[in-house]
């Protein structure tokens, strides 16, 4: 028996109550963010799920703390890589219907909560991971910054001209 295989099985023991702990908390939030980049409830759960695999595997992190950040930009490049492997797709495929919503599921949403979405879907995907990370996970611009790599100016200024937009297109609805 090697005297290294207790401490392996407590570093896999704090790996998986860290990770655990973290999806308890911050799962529907991240599926959240990505239905809201991606518009597809079920590749957005693959991606947060594939996401937290990747945290498990890497734990224990440099820091922490900012495992949640860790989190928060594999789910944004994830949705990213998926759109980018939707656009290629269409280049060979006829263009991608997003499933419609179960008519409860449409009830449940309401009107207006469908167009914001719809808006927002419109919009460029600068600018609604700009939007989404700001408004819907209320983080602070550096913070966004951080996560999608660009200065904090950038991301003021983004997040502006994407909410001028949005308020446009859903002018335009009504």
């Amino acid at each position: 028996m090697s005297i290294e295989r207790p401490h392996r099985v407590e570093a896999a023991d704090e790996a998986r109550d860290a990770v655990s702990a973290l999806y308890g908390r911050e799962w529907r939030g991240l599926v959240r963010l990505a239905v809201l980049v991606i518009d597809d409830r079920q590749t957005a759960e693959d991606i947060v799920q594939e996401a937290f695999a990747q945290l498990y595997r890497r734990w224990p992190l440099k820091d922490s703390d900012k495992a949640l950040g860790y989190l928060r930009t594999t789910v944004l490049n994830g949705s990213r890589s998926t759109l980018r492997r939707r656009r290629v797709a269409r280049l060979y495929t006829p263009p991608h219907q997003a499933p419609h919503d179960s008519a409860e599921s449409s009830a449940v949403l309401g009107e207006e909560r469908l167009q914001v979405r719809q808006a927002l879907q419109a919009l460029p995907t600068r600018s609604r991971e700009v939007l989404v990370l700001r408004y819907y996970l209320d983080l602070p611009f550096e913070e966004i910054a951080d996560i999608l790599g660009i200065s904090a100016s950038t991301a003021r200024a983004t997040g502006s001209r994407g909410l001028a937009a949005l308020t446009k297109k859903l002018e335009e609805h009504r």
